[in-house]
């Protein structure tokens, strides 16, 4: 029976077609102005803008109505946006009234406590015993990945760790609801709604089920955390099961994670940094961030502090890094370190996760005590001095409160022109000499 207008007249169709009919996904395309064909049993295509129930937020429905629409103009598949968008509700940390400190640089841990409080738990008994365990569990996943991909199994386990403690918490947020919230809150709209639709490219691609898209708060997902558009980039089906399970499947986890840093430059087999001992005398202003041949360190006096001769198996560019300034360890860091960034930019973030790949891999951890009886600076003592150094005419970029590389290289420059130690480092006595509330004598002894 098929329905023209108000008129049903009984129809036998040829087996072709039938075929012809069922082959077409969407129905068979009438003429212009010719009465739609209603097939019993099967409910007519929604069309048109999506109807959502309120979030009770109306900045958020004013969003997702005009994200919606955007969304569908683009051709994205209405159902899928759909999908995605209804329920969607604010959360406290995107959308609360305290949102400003809850998502700032003030609730970050890399940027805000002192390096060695940072490093405690990663590089803590528990969390590389538990690597090492998971390590044996899974040792032939792991060489099987690491021959595929070219990534030591330790920088992985080191990863997993550091992002979910091996899988233990991997989020329990909805991601399309996080992101809508980045969104909805506006500092990073752009990038929230990019993530957006690399979620429904997930979808669409059968790579992911809507049901699938647990994350974290601000939308990375699965064990090793990845952002919908590194999945989509990097995202592996490692057992071949034919879905690129980051949630729940442990080897695809690690091997998107793999590839990821494969493509990202990791050079297996060589090391992220080494810990190094200075010479008296050594001209601390040698620590600006710049790579030079690993030939050129040693002959400036640098070595192991282990002893013995350098071993970075082909890695001959390093750059001379000090976490805590001339009074804590020492770095030179290679290749590997900065693909460590990529996962997150922060300096601290990558100590840890090559510190905790070395422990895990049975090598010694740091050497040198950390200086911490030196007083850690705020946010805001950060700031005065970023603000000080820019109104000197050094330029520290952005007042962020971010302690970064482009603060301690303008630090460093006006260390030079007081005559200091140029190691960059920001302590208190820079503070005070900076904003001009310290003498240059009285900083040098805080030194």
């Amino acid at each position: 029976m098929i329905r023209f207008g108000r008129y049903a007249v009984p129809v036998v169709l040829s087996a072709a077609m039938m075929g012809f009919m069922a082959s077409c996904a969407n129905g068979p395309q009438l003429p212009e102005g010719f009465p739609p064909v209603e097939i019993p049993g099967v409910p007519p295509a929604e069309t048109g803008p999506i109807s959502y129930v309120t979030s009770g937020h109306k900045p958020m429905d004013d969003w997702r109505t005009d994200f919606s629409s955007r969304m569908q103009a683009a051709g994205h598949d209405r159902a899928i946006v759909k999908s995605l968008l209804t329920g969607i509700s604010p959360m406290t940390i995107w959308l609360g009234p305290d949102v400003k400190t809850q998502s700032s640089i003030e609730s970050q841990a890399e940027f805000t406590k002192p390096i060695w409080d940072y490093l405690k738990v990663p590089t803590g008994p528990t969390r590389i015993s538990t690597g090492q365990t998971k390590g044996s569990e899974l040792a032939p996943t792991l060489a099987a990945i690491e021959a595929r991909h070219g990534v030591d199994d330790e920088a992985l386990l080191a990863i997993w760790g550091m992002e979910t403690s091996y899988g233990g918490f991997i989020g329990k947020d909805d991601a399309a609801n996080a992101l809508a919230n980045m969104a909805t809150e506006g500092r990073r709209r752009k990038f929230a709604e990019g993530e957006i639709i690399a979620l429904a490219k997930m979808i669409a691609r059968g790579e992911a089920k809507r049901e699938d898209l647990v994350s974290g708060y601000a939308g990375a997902m699965g064990h090793t955390q990845f952002m919908p558009t590194t999945y989509l980039a990097y995202a592996q089906d490692f057992n071949g099961d034919g879905r690129k399970d980051v949630w729940k499947n442990e080897a695809d986890a690690l091997a998107s994670a793999a590839h990821y840093l494969k493509a990202s430059g990791y050079a297996k087999g060589q090391p992220w940094g080494l810990e190094v001992s200075l010479p008296q005398g050594f001209d601390y202003a040698l620590s600006d961030g710049q790579e030079r041949r690993l030939e050129t360190w040693i002959n400036a006096g640098v070595t192991p502090v282990m002893g013995g001769a350098f071993n970075t198996n082909g890695a001959n560019f390093a750059e001379l890094w000090l976490p805590a300034g001339a009074q804590g360890p020492k770095f030179l860091l290679f290749q590997n370190f900065k693909v460590f960034r990529t996962y997150n930019r922060a300096d601290s973030y990558a100590l840890a996760i090559g510190l905790s790949a070395d422990l895990i891999a049975g090598r010694p951890g740091v050497q040198t005590a950390w200086p911490t009886h030196l007083t850690p600076l705020t946010v805001g003592d950060i700031k005065a001095l970023q603000a000080g150094l820019n109104a000197k005419g050094f330029d520290a970029g952005t007042v962020d409160g971010i302690a970064g590389r482009r603060t301690k290289t303008a630090l460093q420059g006006f260390q030079k022109s007081q005559g200091l130690m140029a190691d960059g480092y920001p302590t208190t006595e820079m503070v005070a000499l900076v904003t001009g509330k310290a003498q240059v004598g009285v900083a040098a002894a805080g030194q």
